[in-house]
């Protein structure tokens, strides 16, 4: 029997004073998180709408980079985009957007 090798991408997003960082899958799974003593202080509803809303950069930049990974082996670009993987891209333009929005009030949900 022939095993492959699996790789799990990963990618790691912070808050912008890098107290609360997370490390998750291209699938959205936490696998790391940092918090600062000092972030305690604003209460669990912020804290965890910051955690989630850095879940979901960390997501998005692991699938770019999966994307990455998968187009340096061949993959022709249009199945890359019908797989949905993000480009750089789209990050930096989700990057923009976050920045944009950040104090703004904002649902939380995974």
């Amino acid at each position: 029997m022939d095993t492959a090798e699996t790789t799990i991408t990963t990618a790691t997003a912070r808050n912008r004073a890098g107290t609360v960082s997370v490390r998750t899958t291209e699938q959205g799974l936490p696998v790391d998180l940092h918090i600062d003593q000092s972030e305690l202080r604003y209460g669990a509803a912020q804290l965890a709408e910051q955690i989630v809303s850095l879940c979901r950069r960390a997501t998005l930049e692991a699938a770019a980079l999966h994307r990455e990974e998968l187009a340096g082996r061949g993959m022709p670009e249009g199945l890359l985009n019908r797989l949905g993987l993000p480009t750089h891209d789209d990050v930096q333009r989700a990057r923009r957007d976050d920045a944009r929005t950040a104090g703004s009030p904002s649902v939380t949900g995974w």
